[in-house]
């Protein structure tokens, strides 16, 4: 058998326990229990001589044990209930990790994410980790329109900080059923719409992500009465809906471009949908900008290498998922109820709009 053969068959290590510090000390297990849990009993050099024993054995505290005896578990839990092939290209999700991974990893807080195929799927794990007392906690994504997920968490008592937010707050708004940090959707179509109506569009199209999020009505919204406001023809200016995917995004151009009047201007809510509608204007011989402006809604690198480059919605993502984070640990450190605002995106322009 080769050295590599005899590797993976080796068993794995014995973690250490608290009756290998206790020998290696010199005292009671119950003594090593007292010390590790800041608990009365031991005298202050007997717990710094076991504190010292079990960090040269490489002791950790076992995390379950832990939650079952009521302690934290110094984890938080993510669901994604997305289709795993948008999810795939789309860069929004990694960044926001990144930046809530940044919080919790400073506390050694662990990050348990999943992906799960829906909503129903997604309720029933959250009922199992509160059963199990995997988490202290969760972090809501892609709040919908009818959403039955802050319901339920209130009735599990899993704290939990809605990103996204399931309503736009306003002034005189009431409290939010969960802790929530939302992003101002209406002002960011808003710019995008100042930014086309002044170059002269008139027939603008926003090709929208999945119809059932929260985020997308907004934006649909904002788009209709930004629209109305400006004194546009609603049926010039509208919203169609895909899954976010570059295919279906692709496919929206295809039918958008067919029609009597096509649109000279298209809002995509993704970078990959952007991409994917620059590329069909390209096959169709249409030159970007002066036959079809387009605007990205989430500015990549894949709008800043596409040529011409793609003018795009820029905001700090990481500190979107870092703002989400710090609430969570606010929350589980008894804050109250409320609705956090994220810093309002900028629109970036760049050689993709221009007038019709």
């Amino acid at each position: 058998m080769t050295a590599s053969g005899e590797a993976a068959r080796r068993p794995p290590a014995r973690r250490p326990t608290i009756k290998d510090i206790a020998r290696r000390a010199g005292v009671s297990e119950s003594a090593v229990s007292f010390a590790l849990n800041g608990r009365p009993g031991v005298s202050d050099r007997t717990r710094t001589r076991i504190r010292r024993v079990a960090q040269e054995l490489g002791w950790q505290a076992n995390s379950a044990a832990r939650a079952l005896s009521g302690d934290r578990a110094d984890c938080i839990g993510l669901v994604l209930a997305r289709p795993a092939r948008t999810l795939g290209v789309e860069s929004f999700f990694l960044q926001l990790v990144s930046g809530i991974q940044e919080v919790f990893s400073a506390h050694r807080t662990a990050l348990l994410l999943q992906v799960v195929p829906d909503l129903a799927a997604e309720c029933a794990l959250y009922r199992r980790w509160w059963a199990e007392r995997r988490v202290d906690g969760v972090l809501v994504v892609n709040p919908r329109t009818e959403d039955p997920r802050p319901r339920l968490l209130g009735s599990l008592g899993l704290p939990a900080v809605v990103v996204g937010g399931l309503a736009t707050p306003g002034p005189d708004s009431a409290p939010p059923p969960l802790p929530t940090v939302w992003a101002d959707d209406a002002k960011a179509m808003a710019r995008i719409l100042d930014h086309l109506h002044g170059l002269g569009h008139r027939r603008i199209v926003h090709v929208a992500g999945l119809p059932e999020l929260a985020h997308t009505a907004r934006r649909i919204r904002s788009l209709r009465s930004e629209a109305a406001r400006r004194g546009l023809d609603t049926r010039q200016v509208r919203s169609v809906t895909t899954d976010y995917s570059d295919a279906e995004g692709a496919e929206a151009t295809r039918r958008l471009l067919d029609t009597a009047e096509p649109p000279t201007a298209i809002i995509y809510d993704n970078d990959v949908m952007a991409v994917a509608g620059a590329s069909v204007a390209a096959e169709r011989g249409i030159p970007v900008p002066r036959g079809l402006s387009i605007v990205a809604w989430d500015d990549s690198p894949l709008c800043r290498v596409t040529h011409p480059r793609l003018t795009a919605l820029v905001r700090d993502t990481a500190a979107f998922g870092r703002l989400a984070a710090q609430e969570l640990r606010a929350v589980l450190d008894g804050g109250p109820v409320r609705a956090v605002q994220g810093e309002l995106p900028h629109l970036e322009e760049r050689e993709s709009t221009g007038a019709p």
